[in-house]
């Protein structure tokens, strides 16, 4: 009987050494990642950028009352002190220490480098996020800042010399949403004196909003920083849990 004879088949794909190169990552090469002013401005991306980038908080995945102190004001609660270890703005001095309540089953998620400027500190054009907790079933919350270049051309501008309060919820309504800001959706606007530091409270109710349908935010300035806290939830979360959140609002300063 004949034997067939069988030639082996080439590979069907084949790479030398020479073809294999590393991707260059947003630290390395910032000039070649254009979309990170467009990222933070509310367009989308592709999620393997965000899933490369490698987060640069401390943050734990744990829940938050087990390393931080019960709050002086209400032992139900804990209180967070950010200090200069937590985010990259606080080391470089552009954001003064600032403080919150949260209920201590709450954990702290990470802000992705893309997000945190840590790119472009000190000097960044756009605004970035300091920190991040959440809760699946209450909420969570945010702390975002901005230059103040960005809203005013005076320096160390109050943020009563900046404007109204509509006027500053214009300006980073879309950094409460994560997406747009449409007049329509504030609700509620207020003022609070705290020594000598002022702040705009705001009630939204955001529907189309990435952050939840129900936003809560508070703003104030400090130096050549505006800052922006964050309490967001959905339909689902906000019936109970709008009283926790509207006390973590309350107790921010800066």
């Amino acid at each position: 009987m004949a034997t067939a004879s069988l030639t082996p088949l080439p590979p069907l794909f084949t790479r030398t050494k020479t073809q294999i190169k590393p991707y260059p990552t947003l630290l390395q090469s910032p000039k070649k990642f254009p979309f990170r002013r467009e990222f933070l401005t509310g367009l989308t991306i592709s999620p393997l950028i965000v899933l490369r980038d490698t987060p640069i908080s401390e943050a734990r995945e744990v829940e938050v009352g087990s390393f931080l102190p019960p709050s002086p004001a209400d032992p139900s609660f804990v209180l967070f002190q950010a200090t200069p270890k937590d985010t990259p703005a606080l080391r470089a001095g552009n954001v003064q220490p600032y403080q919150f309540i949260l209920p201590p089953t709450w954990k702290q998620t990470r802000v992705a480098n893309i997000l945190s400027g840590n790119y472009c500190q000190p000097k960044c054009a756009e605004p970035w996020v300091e920190v991040k907790f959440e809760d699946e079933k209450q909420g969570k919350v945010q702390v975002v800042a901005s230059p103040l270049i960005r809203l005013t051309n005076k320096p160390n501008a109050t943020i009563e010399e900046i404007g109204s309060p509509e006027k500053v919820i214009a300006s980073l309504g879309p950094f409460v949403t994560g997406n747009s800001y449409d007049p329509d959706e504030l609700l509620e606007t207020s003022v609070e004196k705290r020594g000598e530091q002022t702040y705009y409270k705001y009630v939204l109710e955001t529907t189309f909003a990435l952050t939840g349908s129900h936003n809560l935010a508070k703003a104030t300035a400090k130096g050549n920083t505006v800052v922006l806290f964050v309490a967001s939830a959905n339909d689902k979360q906000w019936p109970t849990s709008q009283k926790t959140l509207k006390a973590m609002l309350d107790s921010f300063e800066l």
